[in-house]
């Protein structure tokens, strides 16, 4: 974002009173509270959430700097939590999605690794899913995570998912298959990025938006 369409001063301090005055909404909403499901107290949590958001991006804009809490929009898209009070085993699914805009540096990188290792080829990849090859099996998912725009690479969509277990699969048990038994009822933790936040809640901004799951067992979202 250029200087000129960065936030003022004055609007993130608007957006700091914004914080502050859910806050207060909020703990009312609380204190006054007639059950699990007060719908008083679900609006002041959405309010309070958005809130912070805004602060949030606004901050970041202005100042460069960001807040040590992260508050979870609300999402119905996940059932209540039923799995093992007490997991025993861990289940980690990751998915991440990226463009190939720019296959000329793709494949530059993917001959600077070739031409380090006598056993490859001596020209190196020549076309874009050879070098995708080249580069995914030198480097680890999180490495190229980080450094993607060095292979040429523009991230899309990805999400992230924590599922609890009784116990570990038996080797080779999932393989096959390894999205395929997940359980959304056993999701301790989800976070997601897409720019589709960024459009549905802020019209034009640019940066992706990331959207936290934290959960407690036997908890439900909010």
């Amino acid at each position: 974002m250029s200087d000129a369409a960065q936030p003022t001063a004055a609007e993130v301090r608007a957006a700091a009173e914004a914080v502050k005055a859910a806050l207060d909404r909020h703990l009312a909403a609380v204190e006054r509270r007639t059950g699990d499901d007060d719908p008083a107290v679900y609006e002041a949590f959405n309010v309070l959430a958005t809130a912070a958001e805004a602060y949030d991006e606004l901050l970041y804009e202005r100042y460069d700097e960001v807040t040590p809490f992260e508050i979870p929009g609300a999402d119905d898209s996940l059932p209540p939590y039923a799995g093992p009070d007490e997991p025993r085993a861990l289940s980690l699914l990751i998915r991440r999605d990226y463009a190939v805009v720019e296959p000329q540096r793709l494949l530059a990188q993917a001959r600077r690794i070739t031409d380090l290792d006598p056993d490859e080829d001596e020209d190196g990849p020549t076309g874009t899913a050879a070098a995708l090859g080249v580069v995914f099996g030198e480097y680890e998912a999180d490495e190229i995570a980080s450094r993607h725009k060095e292979f040429g690479l523009e991230e899309g969509d990805s999400t992230l998912w924590l599922t609890a277990a009784d116990d570990l699969p038996d080797p080779g048990e999932w393989l096959a298959a390894p999205f395929e038994q997940a359980d959304p009822e056993r999701i301790l933790y989800r976070f997601d990025v897409s720019s589709v936040f960024d459009e549905d809640d802020f019209g034009d901004a640019d940066e992706e938006e990331g959207t936290a799951r934290p959960r407690t067992p036997g908890s439900a979202s909010a």
